[in-house]
């Protein structure tokens, strides 16, 4: 499915796009990956999605990834007696172990993990922050507060602790048989909230097996202090900046955003910025002109894809919010401006074979009259690197592995095409010439700039860059075997 852009959308499915003839829609629309929201629906109605996103790919013969987002631990108060409650500015109000319903001074928290990790000067976040708790004072079983912004509470709400790590894993018990199910589905990404630590990562990355890529979702305070040390053991980011936004500042999320999607696009892993991006248009057919500033914003970034998630999951017009990001990626990225940013942001640190190796490609391809980049890979490493150089020309990535033509569905710029297994590097040329030409990229009149691995199939092994003709008299002509 070609595409006349580079940034990559992932749609979030659920009830408004639940049916093959939706997904299948949505993909021609722009859809690159789809999201499961495992916090949403049973494991019948996801396998159900799976294999409906299957079927489209297979009938569209288009590579289509599939991410698996993991719902994380839940904390939440208890219930109240009257249902809800009324807080104002500077009343007292107590969190406790007590299993007895809540009133106007108290309300059970149960979780003592979490009066376990808390000190005096704690901010407690109630309702998406709407209601704030400053903890005067606490101990093993109890944490007594001052309301500092006020407004109504009720049954289960959900809480937010941004100043201290929490003694919790990324993973609750629901999150590791919904881990396990969706890897022997056969989903390419896997999403894990409420990433604290590295630990986090490594825990997820052990039970995966192999099975997945994993995405990191940065939503924490915690994660961004050690963000250096998450992304080098993730395969992926997203930048959530719904729970980030509640427990910093608003104003800080801008600059953490545009930090980490540079630091992702250095370190050639794909960054998603998610969470509110067309929002108005669960309920509008247009969105806001704030909106759509905002998904330009990740795009003159730089970043590899954008999220919708109630917008495609649940909204009215799921079809027009995914045309709308898709022509909003078209226009930004025909700005000239968007190159001047893209290329002043570039900052990869070179230090093997391969870095310049796909240096030296998008040189050669900005600099001469080449066309496209085609690049061999078996694990998808190859053509992430090429991504991170944001050349000007497209990026064919050829690969034998479907799983990995898959996971780069999420690689800003890849136009990834199936290719069998190959033994000579000369095939491997003429393959590349037939795709820019079948891809409608290049005519027998143009050049390919093509990088490879020799021996084949051997990831990172990427040591071969050549100049050749989209003509396949040519190539057999001139190529050596």
């Amino acid at each position: 499915m070609k595409r006349d852009r580079n940034v990559k959308i992932v749609a979030t499915l659920g009830p408004a796009s639940n049916t093959y003839e939706m997904i299948r829609a949505l993909h021609e629309a722009g859809a690159d990956v789809f999201r499961l929201n495992m916090s949403h629906g049973t494991h019948e109605e996801i396998e159900e999605r799976h294999a409906m996103i299957r079927q489209v790919e297979k009938d569209l013969d288009s590579p289509i990834g599939i991410l698996a987002d993991l719902q994380g631990p839940k904390l939440r108060v208890g219930e109240f007696a009257n249902g809800s409650e009324e807080l104002e500015w500077g009343q007292k109000f107590r969190l406790d172990l007590d299993p007895a319903p809540g009133d106007l001074n108290r309300v059970r928290l149960p979780h003592p993990e979490i009066f376990a990790a808390l000190n005096g000067g704690a901010s407690l976040l109630v309702n998406d922050g709407k209601i704030r708790l400053r903890v005067t004072d606490c101990g093993k079983d109890h944490a007594n507060c001052t309301v500092e912004a006020g407004g109504t509470i009720s049954n289960r709400k959900g809480v937010n602790v941004p100043d201290v790590v929490l003694p919790l894993a990324a993973l609750s018990e629901k999150d590791r048989r919904d881990l396990e199910f969706a890897c022997a589905l056969g989903i390419d990404w896997l999403a894990l909230s409420f990433v604290q630590r590295v630990e986090d990562v490594e825990e997820a990355r052990r039970l995966v097996w192999g099975r997945a890529a994993i995405i990191s979702k940065i939503e924490k305070p915690s994660a961004v202090d050690c963000f250096d040390e998450i992304l080098a053991v993730s395969d992926g980011i997203m930048v959530a900046r719904g729970d980030l936004g509640v427990e910093l500042p608003v104003q800080a999320v801008p600059p953490i955003q545009k930090r980490l999607v540079r630091k992702c696009r250095a370190a050639a892993k794909p960054v998603i910025v998610a969470t509110q991006m067309l929002e108005s248009m669960i309920e509008s057919p247009m969105p806001t002109r704030a909106e759509v500033s905002d998904v330009s914003g990740a795009i003159y970034e730089g970043a590899d894809a954008i999220m919708l998630s109630a917008e495609s999951a649940a909204g009215l017009y799921p079809i027009e919010a995914v045309q709308t990001m898709n022509n909003v990626a078209v226009s930004v990225e025909s700005d000239p401006t968007y190159r001047e940013v893209i290329e002043a942001s570039r900052s990869a640190e070179r230090k093997s074979v391969a870095d310049g190796i796909v240096a030296a490609a998008r040189e050669i391809a900005e600099t001469t009259d080449v066309k496209v980049i085609c690049c061999f890979t078996s694990s998808g490493t190859t053509a992430a690197l090429v991504a991170r150089e944001r050349p000007r020309v497209p990026i064919i990535a050829m690969t034998p592995m479907r799983g990995a033509a898959r996971r780069l569905s999420l690689t800003w710029g890849t136009q990834c095409v199936m290719t069998g297994e190959l033994e000579r590097f000369k095939q491997a040329v003429v393959n590349a010439a037939r795709a820019a030409r079948a891809e409608g990229y290049a005519d027998e009149n143009d050049q390919i700039v093509l990088t490879a691995g020799v021996p084949f199939n051997q990831p990172g092994s990427t040591n071969i860059l050549r100049v050749a003709p989209c003509n396949e008299r040519l190539i057999f002509s001139t190529d050596p075997e």
